[in-house]
């Protein structure tokens, strides 16, 4: 969501969850689809444990569901988070852009006529 100023706002948590490597890793792995949490310790070379102790995380900033199914859990990404960290991002983007622009102009209004 947009704050009233117009530029969108990033909830903290997601960076923070995105900053370990094993979770980021979790999440690029999900990107491709759901899986249980045995399949990404194993993708990984973690311990269940270790999957399911970033996974909690990611699950808390909002970042991954888990489904039951029988008897396990399948994890899956949510994309709000991650459409709110593009927008984030893409905000910086149109600044610099912008920026560039301005130069841009300056520098072919100081342009000598004949070059």
């Amino acid at each position: 969501m947009d704050p009233p100023h117009g530029k969108p706002r990033l909830n903290a948590a997601t960076l923070s969850a995105l900053a370990d490597p094993n979770r980021l890793r979790i999440v690029e792995l999900l990107r491709a689809g759901p899986l249980a949490v045995g399949e990404i310790a194993e993708r990984l070379g973690l311990h269940q444990p270790q999957a399911s102790k970033h996974l909690r995380v990611l699950g808390e900033a909002g970042l991954v569901t888990a489904l039951p199914s029988a008897n396990r859990r399948i994890y899956r990404l949510r994309p709000e988070p991650l459409q709110e960290l593009d927008a984030w991002l893409s905000s910086f983007s149109r600044t610099w852009v912008d920026q560039l622009d301005r130069l841009d102009d300056y520098l072919e209004r100081l342009r000598p006529p004949d070059g």
